[in-house]
């Protein structure tokens, strides 16, 4: 092993702090989506972790600077996979045919960031949460460019309206998919058939 690799790997503590920090950015998921930020505590967060509330401070600030981290790089990681997806090519109908598998990976995988975000994302601070607007709004606009060259004639606020509609289906969708009444076989085809109908029904 060279001295430089020597240097730039993560000692044992460095890699205990970061596991520490995951599992706090997880059960802080867990807990927001079950009760709501304003439902939980710095109490309830370290004992969801095996630590005292106080110990939460040695990786974040406070309960706002979890929210912050979980709603900052959410909004980040969707508008990276959904940029992605757009700059592979393809016609419009197979650039949205990605956006619609990407984002319903997404939802599927991860309702409880969805949920979180859905009820309290007006608690970030103002900074955060036009940060958090603006990469969304980004996001949105790699859906309606694709939009605008299947529907021509359709208007801004169509394509708008097309984009948030899916995103309703398939975010309301993810939340209802984990309960143990749903039976999961087949659903993403499913969703995405139907967003892909949505997106693609002809103009009015």
């Amino acid at each position: 092993m060279s001295r430089y690799q020597s240097l730039t790997e993560p000692t044992d503590r460095e890699r205990a702090k970061a596991e520490r920090r995951d599992a706090l950015l997880r059960e802080a998921t867990r807990l927001f989506a079950l009760h709501g930020y304003s439902g939980v505590s710095l109490e309830d967060l370290g004992a969801a972790c095996g630590i005292s509330g106080p110990a939460v401070y040695r990786h974040f600030a406070g309960k706002q600077a979890l929210l912050i981290a979980l709603l900052v790089d959410m909004s980040k990681d969707i508008y990276a996979g959904g940029l992605e997806a757009a700059e592979n090519g393809g016609d419009p109908f197979q650039v949205l045919s990605r956006l619609v598998d990407f984002h319903t990976d997404f939802s599927l995988s991860r309702p409880d960031i969805l949920q979180v975000q859905d009820r309290d994302l007006k608690a970030l601070p103002k900074s955060e949460l036009a940060l958090v607007r603006k990469l969304q709004n980004s996001y949105i606009s790699l859906w309606t460019e694709q939009l605008a060259k299947m529907h021509p004639t359709g208007s801004p606020q169509s394509h708008r309206f097309r984009a948030h509609a899916v995103f309703g289906l398939l975010n309301s969708t993810a939340h209802s998919a984990h309960s143990p009444r749903t039976k999961k076989s087949g659903l993403k085809p499913l969703l995405s058939n139907m967003a892909l109908a949505a997106l693609t029904s002809p103009v009015v």
